[in-house]
């Protein structure tokens, strides 16, 4: 009797850590992130995945007792990604649009972000000379921004050529090439190039301000919940101040 209820002791401790060790492996998620978007995500010198966004979520992460490992994705494709289950949240200076709305759901918006045209500095060019005076136009493929250049050609006759990068900072060493006039970028990632590198940035050029948000799917309403907790928790915290801080962002 008493070796059988050892056994049976046994079987219950294993189904136990069983448990446990499905909860803790339903805690693991993948955010998938734009290689190359500083500040707010990047791959570093060590080919560590960095960022306002990575260190946001990592502090998120183990507030709300999860593991993320970030990983990095087209950005044209990273929705696509979410939505067939390769990453589970995208944290990474993503625009809320209605587009992305009809896909997936997203977090309580975190920073608001305009665009603005980044040109070569000591350039005299102009926001009309760049729309109206057949140049070519750098921008990051899948963007908001990419997607309003495109269509504010059409409707109001403007007549500069778009060229697509895989990413801002690919855009800016053209320019600097002479390969193009100018780019079109975010604010944040602008201000890091011109820390960087020689150019300035133009100002804005119609687009209305956007809200960054963490893309999530639309079914998974608990790690929504923990995120948009995590998020607000952290938006309170000093924590937030000292990354706003450290990326200069502001």
């Amino acid at each position: 009797m008493f070796k059988r209820n050892l056994v049976i002791l046994a079987g219950i401790m294993a189904l136990l850590l069983a448990g446990s060790s499905q909860a803790l492996a339903g805690k693991k998620i993948v955010n998938g992130i734009d290689a190359n978007f500083p500040p707010f995500a990047f791959i570093d010198k060590t080919g560590t995945p960095n960022g306002f966004d990575v260190e946001a979520m990592n502090w998120i992460a183990k507030e709300m007792g999860y593991e993320v490992t970030h990983q990095a994705f087209d950005w044209d494709g990273i929705v696509t990604s979410l939505l067939t289950k390769k990453i589970d949240m995208v944290a990474s200076g993503m625009s809320i649009t209605p587009d992305r709305l009809k896909k997936v759901a997203f977090t309580n918006p975190y920073w608001k972000i305009k665009q603005v045209m980044v040109v070569q500095k000591g350039s005299d060019l102009t926001l009309d000379n760049l729309l109206h005076g057949k140049k070519l136009i750098g921008v990051q493929q899948g963007t908001t921004e990419a997607k309003w250049l495109k269509e504010g050609a059409k409707k109001n006759g403007w007549n500069f050529e778009l060229r697509y990068y895989n990413s801002s900072p690919l855009a800016v060493e053209d320019i600097l090439n002479g390969r193009i006039a100018a780019a079109a970028m975010d604010d944040a990632p602008a201000k890091d190039a011109v820390g960087k590198k020689d150019v300035k940035v133009l100002g804005t050029f119609g687009m209305h301000s956007e809200d960054f948000g963490y893309a999530i799917r639309k079914e998974d309403k608990t790690l929504m919940a923990d995120i948009n907790e995590g998020l607000k928790r952290l938006m309170a915290s000093p924590h937030w101040k000292e990354l706003v801080k450290k990326y200069d962002i502001k």
